[in-house]
């Protein structure tokens, strides 16, 4: 799990790139609190070949990520 809650964007993406790279894993769960890191990180994810699903509560969004 990548928790990236209070960050803004380059850094949720970096998180994420670094968490895919070293771990290479079928999914990952990312936590942010901004529609930009959402965009953002989506976007990555897809480029990357993941599906990306994605949860909002009170303000806070859960992207599932998988393969």
């Amino acid at each position: 799990m990548v928790d990236a809650r209070g960050l803004v964007c380059p850094m949720p993406v970096v998180m994420v790139q670094k968490a895919v790279k070293t771990e290479q894993p079928d999914s990952l769960r990312v936590l942010v609190d901004n529609q930009c890191a959402v965009e953002n990180v989506t976007r990555f994810a897809r480029h990357s070949g993941y599906q990306v699903a994605v949860t909002e509560e009170n303000g806070e969004y859960t992207l599932t990520l998988t393969k």
